[in-house]
């Protein structure tokens, strides 16, 4: 499986898990009286109302606003910086101590670098995450809303 498909796919399923842990079950109480055919009834009809207002289906698997950023943890940094350095050290030191040196200090650069980079990458993808969880669950919270509002309308009691 591919890198991306395999990210898009826990990204929903963590979409998936935050909007659970957001969306709260309402409490609907027939005020008036209404049969349990009734309830099911507005139920129904309150959630399709709801639906077509805001947009969301709470029904329908999560999806994402926008793609994942790009990027992906790397390695090799150090291999390429200290391949680099001792390049560099031999042919401006013309020795294998100065080959040796540019080596081990092209490594650390080039470590430092991949792992900078690594980490930005890292927070690009939480930053995502969490955007698209807030979207996620501000959708799921005007929708709850608008149900309510209709069953309400309909003259339950809804918490």
């Amino acid at each position: 499986m591919n890198n991306l498909l395999r990210t898009t796919i826990y990204s929903l399923l963590t979409l998936l898990v935050a909007g659970q842990a957001v969306a709260q079950e309402l409490y609907i109480y027939p005020a008036k009286g209404q049969s349990a055919e009734q309830q099911d009834k507005d139920k129904f009809e309150c959630y399709n109302w709801a639906k077509n207002d805001t947009g969301f289906d709470p029904m329908a698997l999560p999806t994402t606003s926008s793609a994942p950023p790009k990027g992906q943890k790397k390695s090799g940094g150090a291999v390429r910086g200290g391949l680099g350095g001792a390049v560099v050290g031999g042919i401006l030191g013309d020795s294998s101590k100065s080959a040796k040196r540019g080596a081990l200090a092209g490594g650390l650069i080039g470590g430092v670098r991949q792992s900078s980079q690594n980490t930005k990458t890292k927070q690009k993808r939480s930053d995502w995450e969490q955007k698209e969880s807030a979207n996620y669950a501000n959708n799921r919270n005007n929708y709850n809303r608008a149900y309510s509002a209709c069953l309400e309308g309909r003259g339950y009691t809804v918490k």
